[in-house]
């Protein structure tokens, strides 16, 4: 199943299309109710979150340095988004017009001469 997409080239109908055809193949449908798709979402950023437990920052840089370590980060986020994609193909979600649309509204909460340089949210007052 592995083809020639990458980041540069893929479409996301394309990934929808995919993950679509992995699980209809699979007669999995009957599984991937929205609310199980949004547990599968948790459940693996969970598993991702674990790869980084405990660890410095040079911790992790080493651990994405390392070809093992890194693949297995890799694997979990492509976790992530095998639901976060199966998710939007099954209930015909536009993810690309979705996330303009939230950063549209992030940037009218976070407007770059008061969110520059801080983590704040947009509610808390800069420091």
């Amino acid at each position: 199943m592995v083809s020639d997409l990458d980041d540069a080239t893929a479409r996301v109908v394309e990934l929808k299309q995919m993950v679509k055809q992995f699980s209809e193949d699979r007669d999995w449908d009957q599984f991937h109710s929205a609310k199980e798709l949004a547990i599968g979402i948790v459940t693996e950023a969970s598993e991702l979150l674990g790869e980084f437990r405990f660890k410095s920052d040079a911790e992790v840089d080493e651990l994405l340095g390392n070809k093992t370590s890194a693949k297995r980060v890799r694997d979990e986020l492509a976790d992530i988004l095998y639901f976060a994609l199966r998710l939007a193909q099954k209930y015909d979600i536009d993810v690309s017009n979705s996330l303009e649309e939230k950063i549209t509204q992030n940037a009218a909460k976070y407007p770059i001469d008061r969110a520059r340089g801080s983590n704040k949210k947009y509610t808390e007052p800069k420091a």
